[in-house]
């Protein structure tokens, strides 16, 4: 289960603010702290068999890492999301133009995707090119990542900004995410947003590449 709080932030200068913000440094582990550029590709099939089933399946360029993430059952509130996930490590980086369903299959839910997509084809229905700076900080009983994101998520209609915060919980409970969230919002005067970057990006999708 992810469970993150998810931000959107003014502008650049509010989102550095909040990278070089020293209580964050306090309570985050210096080690940990980097900039990572990151170039995602969310794929299904013409029909959209996975959209209309709640499903997602991403492949990140992290750095140098390519990681296949499959995604189902999301929820959102406050800025609150939840969801269950899978990530595999893939060797390949050509999966990130074409990828295999077979990727995911040592997981229940990844058998689960294959059935319903049978012999169709995946193909890209949508990108993002953004820098995430991120540290994993302690704050009371859990371990979180802070990460600042800007970039844009880039369809066939044009490009849409990415200035944004998210909180990952890591391990340890869920009322201290939103307690440093809240934290944050006030200071930073920050917006919930309970629309994840892939809801967002397929607003922008031609409704022609959205079949019902």
């Amino acid at each position: 289960m992810e469970i993150e709080m998810k931000f959107a932030i003014g502008n650049k200068e509010v989102a550095e603010a909040i990278w070089e913000d020293e209580y964050l440094k306090k309570i985050g582990d210096s080690s940990s702290k980097e900039a990572v550029y990151m170039k995602s590709a969310y794929f299904d099939t013409e029909e959209r068999v996975l959209l209309k089933n709640d499903v997602a399946f991403r492949v990140r360029m992290e750095g140098n890492k390519v990681i296949a993430s499959l995604k189902w059952n999301g929820s959102s509130s406050g800025g609150l999301h939840k969801r269950e996930e899978v990530n595999v490590p893939v060797d390949d980086p050509a999966c990130f133009l074409e990828p295999s369903p077979e990727i995911f299959r040592e997981s229940d839910q990844g058998k689960a995707m294959m059935d319903l997509i049978g012999e169709e084809r995946l193909y890209s229905i949508l990108e993002m090119n953004f820098v995430r700076r991120r540290i994993r900080v302690d704050y009371e009983n859990s371990i979180m990542e802070i990460a600042v994101d800007t970039g844009e998520i880039l369809t066939e209609n044009g490009e849409l900004p990415i200035c944004e915060l998210e909180i990952e919980l890591f391990s340890g409970e869920q009322e201290d995410v939103t307690a440093l969230g809240n934290i944050l919002k006030e200071k930073y005067d920050l917006f919930p947003l309970d629309v994840s970057k892939y809801a967002r990006g397929l607003k922008f999708v031609p409704e022609d590449r959205q079949k019902k």
